[in-house]
């Protein structure tokens, strides 16, 4: 199993909209075949796996990381093709929940005499493994993280000079790790006209999907001379209000970019709306990386689910600095927004982040 999430893990950035699946064909003590799925080879892990054994997976047990499918896809079932090929027993990491799998995999393959086995142990890591697309199929939206990189006093900006980094360049490394397991990042207008960013992958590791880019706009003051705008290739996503000049709407359209008008009642765009569009257009996970009231805002539609927050070994203190989350915030601390399963990840001898859920 542990070779099988090895497999698994060959798939990063390269199965979305599909989950990461890694698989491992062992006859007489022997791995006989080993697979991975990636969207582009269209093939799941499964067959992979199947292909790379031949004959040799007669009688074999069959490690993978994900339950077989059992439907009419992209590709046929891969059950069918496990009873076909002679595999005698299935150890799988876990259960699918995409509702047109959902056990029914299982079920096939005991129903054609194979030993079905659930691995308690790679269970957690199988979860971790493929936390967006679990979360999509289980809610119907992409799973949603506020990235942030903060002082100990949870400061993201000072009043004046705001040149430099607030973290290592280690940190600002491992972003790029997060930003290529990503499908959407999401920033405000007001960070594109300070900083004029790329917000692009910059791992240089191949993805299934371009990383799409999108910025919450609601007058579209986004320049056309921006380095988003002119590297847009289809990646670009401007959301915005009806209010907005139609003038300004088609020449970022005429250049690239795709426009959503999402109206809030605050007169503001309604992140809500591009979840939801982000959901039908299949993007397993967004990554926000905003400002102050951006990051508040989206904390408190509801729309964020988890957090990732680099903390560096500095303090700005003062009451004019920018906290991570601003807007209204909270008027009384028992209306705190909680979180839960909290883990700390080390990112040099002096730097930390901080994983954790929301309690929803």
């Amino acid at each position: 199993m542990l070779a099988a999430l090895k497999e698994a893990r060959k798939g990063l950035g390269l199965a979305s909209p599909n989950p990461m699946v890694g698989a491992v064909l062992v006859r007489d003590h022997q791995i006989v075949g080993r697979g991975f799925h990636t969207y582009g080879n269209r093939k799941h892990a499964e067959i992979v796996a199947l292909e790379d054994a031949g004959e040799r997976a007669r009688g074999a047990t069959l490690y993978i990381t994900l339950e077989p499918c059992c439907h009419q896809g992209r590709t046929g079932p891969c059950t069918e093709a496990l009873i076909a090929a002679g595999v005698v027993k299935v150890v799988a990491a876990m259960p699918d929940p995409n509702p047109l799998v959902a056990g029914k995999g299982f079920a096939q393959l005991r129903d054609a005499d194979i030993f079905v086995e659930l691995d308690a142990v790679a269970h957690t890591e199988a979860e971790q493994l493929n936390a967006p697309y679990l979360h999509f199929m289980r809610t119907g939206s992409p799973l949603v993280t506020l990235k942030a990189a903060v002082t100990l006093d949870g400061k993201i900006a000072a009043p004046e000079d705001n040149r430099g980094w607030i973290t290592s360049e280690k940190a600002r490394l491992h972003v790029q790790t997060l930003r290529h397991s990503t499908d959407a990042i999401l920033t405000g207008i007001g960070t594109v006209l300070a900083d004029d960013p790329l917000l692009n992958d910059r791992t240089a590791m191949p993805r299934s999907r371009a990383l799409l880019r999108i910025v919450l706009d609601s007058q579209l003051r986004l320049p056309l001379n921006s380095r988003m705008v002119e590297s847009c290739k289809d990646d670009v996503l401007v959301v915005t209000t009806s209010l907005a000049a139609d003038d300004r709407r088609r020449a970022l359209e005429a250049a690239g970019a795709r426009v959503l008008i999402a109206d809030h009642p605050s007169g503001r765009t309604d992140l809500r709306q591009v979840v939801n569009y982000l959901a039908k257009e299949r993007y397993l996970s967004l990554m926000i990386e905003g400002g102050s009231r951006v990051n508040w805002a989206a904390l408190e539609s509801g729309a964020v689910d988890k957090i990732f927050f680099y903390y560096a070994p500095k303090i700005l203190g003062g009451m004019q600095s920018l906290p991570v989350a601003g807007g209204t915030g909270k008027l009384r601390r028992s209306d705190a927004i909680l979180f839960r399963d909290v883990q700390l990840h080390p990112i040099t001898s002096d730097e930390f982040a901080v994983e954790a859920w929301l309690v929803k």
